[in-house]
């Protein structure tokens, strides 16, 4: 349930219904609108509280909310959530580009790439460090040493970074070097990485189930909100259909549908949406057009020759380029800012 108060009321008097409602073994989580305070209740209530808190004072009104989501959901936090990293804020009138390639392969790589999306206009360098493949004998990634080279590069050209946690036991490493952490498709349901990830201030990525419905996305969400983590961003990365063109089928619907469901930013990710190059970029603006918050775009110097053979979804730089210019374009249409900064990219 959500106990709703104005915003005139006290601090302290905040503060004394919080308490009122923990000492029943209850979490409370404070959320400040422009008109309204509202306290979001999680844990098994017994009947009789919702009722002795409409007697308190200063409280307007007492909803319970069916949705198994609580603090994921508009009912609990109707504005929306904007997460600022240092100069960049996702999920407000910025549009947010994270670009880069499936995997860190080498200093001298990341490093390149990490150039090329500065100077394309992006905000975040993207690279994986630890990789969940399908086959036990892929290309698994190199691990720290990758998180020490991503971070280098990122600090060097002025990005922000966002690099995927698989297990519990990393999440405090790839915190160490990275602004982001992503959860994968295969680990939206890992509940005790979720959890883990509930008790750190960093953002994280939470990336869809290739299987999942909204209702399942959401309560993903809602392990690591739980835990104490505000700073979430879910991101639509495609699910799996009857449909073989394509590597996933993209959900565009999932960006108006999951904003109007929750207040939590969302990423499109276009590019395990298609697994096709050429498709990469219509469904880029297709997103934006769509209302998400930013886009999770690979970009590889070479990836037809990429170690993750995932090339064939990774744009090449001058394709990477020319969607951020047209990005440009397209986002003050959308409602969006979005600013190349007019670099010229040498390759």
């Amino acid at each position: 349930m959500i106990v709703i108060i104005s915003n005139k009321v006290s601090e302290e008097r905040i503060d004394e219904i919080v308490q009122h409602i923990e000492k029943h073994e209850l979490q409370a989580h404070v959320s400040k609108g422009v008109d309204r305070t509202v306290i979001g209740i999680i844990g098994n209530a017994h009947p009789q509280l919702s009722e002795q808190l409409r007697q308190l004072s200063d409280v307007e009104q007492v909803v319970k909310i069916s949705k198994s989501y609580k603090l994921a959901s508009r009912d609990f936090h109707p504005l929306d959530t904007v997460i600022k990293i240092k100069d960049v804020e996702i999920g407000g009138e910025q549009l947010v580009i994270m670009g880069g390639p499936c995997a860190v392969e080498s200093p001298q790589q990341i490093d390149e790439i990490a150039r090329i999306v500065k100077a394309a206009g992006a905000q975040v360098l993207r690279g994986g460090a630890f990789k969940p493949r399908t086959g036990p004998y892929s290309f698994q990634g190199i691990g720290v040493e990758g998180l020490e080279m991503m971070a280098e590069a990122g600090k060097k050209h002025g990005l922000l970074t966002i690099t995927e946690v698989m297990t519990p036991e990393y999440v405090d490493v790839c915190a160490e070097y990275a602004d982001i952490l992503q959860v994968g498709t295969r680990n939206m349901q890992n509940f005790d990485l979720l959890r883990k990830l509930g008790t750190i201030k960093t953002p994280v990525l939470l990336k869809r189930g290739f299987s999942s419905t909204y209702d399942e996305f959401l309560n993903a969400a809602e392990y690591i909100l739980a835990g104490g983590n505000p700073n979430v961003m879910l991101c639509e990365r495609g699910i799996r259909t009857f449909e073989s063109y394509t590597r996933n089928t993209l959900d565009l619907a999932a960006v108006p549908a999951l904003q109007s469901l929750s207040h939590l930013p969302v990423i499109a990710d276009p590019s395990h949406g298609t697994g096709r190059r050429e498709l990469v970029e219509p469904m880029s603006k297709a997103a934006v057009a769509a209302g998400a918050n930013g886009l999770i775009v690979e970009m590889h110097t070479d990836p037809d020759n990429s170690m993750t053979g995932d090339g064939v979804q990774s744009l090449f730089p001058q394709q990477f380029a020319k969607l951020m210019q047209d990005l440009e374009q397209l986002a003050p249409l959308c409602g969006k800012s979005f600013d190349t900064k007019k670099d010229t990219i040498v390759v």
